[in-house]
């Protein structure tokens, strides 16, 4: 049985804030690996491409209230810059919005 890649030393190096704060996104990114494992099996973020993290947003979270996706956009936030990626997920517009 393989091992799930840590994501919490994984946003180590990006997290800052208070303490509810990182818990909140270590909380969200484990929600965001394990739906993005679930569809894809793809448990390393460094495997994920745009479209994974896209899909989340528009699609896993659809039904869910504003605030909650735009909890999420930040924590999408900190998995770009630990990738070293400029994506902007934030504030983007779902399909058919």
């Amino acid at each position: 049985m393989n091992k799930i890649f840590d994501i919490e030393l994984f946003l180590t190096a990006v997290l800052s804030g208070a303490h509810a704060s990182k818990l909140r996104h270590l909380r969200q990114a484990k929600a965001i690996q394990t739906a993005i494992i679930q569809r894809w099996d793809l448990d390393n973020p460094w495997q994920w491409q745009r479209k994974h993290l896209v899909w989340f947003k528009n699609q896993h979270l659809k039904h869910h209230a504003g605030s909650t996706r735009y909890y999420f956009s930040l924590t999408i936030a900190l998995i770009e810059k630990r990738m070293g990626k400029n994506w902007q997920l934030i504030g983007q517009k779902r399909d058919g919005a």
